[in-house]
Order: structure tokens, then C-alpha cells, then sequence
């Protein structure tokens, strides 16, 4: 496959027909992601950085985020390849532009989860995490009570 007129960018946002078509990648490549709405997933966008999409013309072809705090910890989320171009090297290339970004440049530690794709993640360099890894499921959480929040050295009751 000539994957020379693959085009990587990185972006901020996604208009609806970009998340449209982010979707239908996700239906077409993503078990773990295929029931996901384009409303949920502009948020999931406006809260990642760096987002790296892959273009082949006008289709969708390839994703990823990542979320840091810029200098110890960030995690890599929803790395994906439209199936007929899977095997080429571009989930590879995805993942390196991503962790090429200059927000990721000096992170200390870059985790990810994956269910099926630990070889593909090893050849990158990742390592199987052997510490104890947690994971509290959406739920209904008790509101915290009164407490005092300190800004700019003006405290304020929140509730």
C-alpha cells in the first residue's frame, strides 16, 4: 500500500464532519470505542493534548490523544487505524507524533492502556507495567461537603 500522501496534523478541535467521520473510524476499527457520540467525544478532544488525526484526502484514516501534565505523568488514549491501513507503519507513526509533540517532550512517565495490542505497543518501546493498576468505573459519587478553597490568597466557601 502507498501510504506516501498520508498526511499527519496535529489539532485543537474537530468540526461535526471530522467527528462524524472519527466516529465511523471508531464503528469501523475500535470495539473498545464504537459506541461513543460525537458530542462526548469533542469533549474528550478539548480536554487532550496533543490530538493527532491521519488524513489519506478528505477520510479520516487515523487517531490519537494523549492527556499531560506537561512534565511527570501523561497517558496515551484511543490510538486507531481505519482497517485498510493497518499494517503499513501508520499506528506506529501515530503514536511517535504524539509523543513527539512538544507537551510530551519532557514527560516522565507515558502510560497507555491496551486489551489486544501489547505487541504492537512493545515494538514502540512501551513495557508491561507490573505495578498495581486501578480503575474506578463511572458512578454516582456523593457531592463533597462545604469547604474552603484558597485563590490568590482570597478564600471562598464552595458547596
Amino acid at each position: 500500500m502507498d501510504c506516501s500522501n498520508i498526511q499527519f496534523q496535529y489539532v485543537d478541535f474537530l468540526e461535526t464532519d471530522q467527528l462524524n467521520q472519527l466516529i465511523g473510524l471508531f464503528e469501523a476499527a475500535a470495539f473498545w470505542a464504537c459506541e461513543r457520540a460525537s458530542e462526548d467525544m469533542a469533549i474528550a478532544i478539548a480536554h487532550s493534548h496533543p490530538v493527532v488525526i491521519a488524513w489519506d484526502s478528505n477520510e479520516l484514516i487515523g487517531f490519537a490523544r494523549a492527556t499531560s501534565d506537561g512534565i511527570y505523568r501523561a497517558t496515551i488514549w484511543d490510538v486507531v487505524i481505519h482497517p485498510n491501513y493497518q499494517g503499513a507503519g501508520l499506528g506506529r507513526k501515530l503514536v511517535q507524533t504524539v509523543l513527539g509533540h512538544p507537551h510530551m517532550s519532557r514527560i516522565e512517565r507515558v502510560y497507555l492502556m491496551t486489551t489486544r495490542q501489547q505487541a504492537f505497543y512493545k515494538r514502540i518501546g512501551f513495557q508491561e507495567n507490573e505495578t498495581t493498576t486501578m480503575v474506578l468505573f463511572h458512578q454516582e459519587i456523593e457531592p463533597v461537603p462545604d469547604f474552603t478553597v484558597v485563590e490568590s490568597g482570597v478564600a471562598s466557601s464552595k458547596g
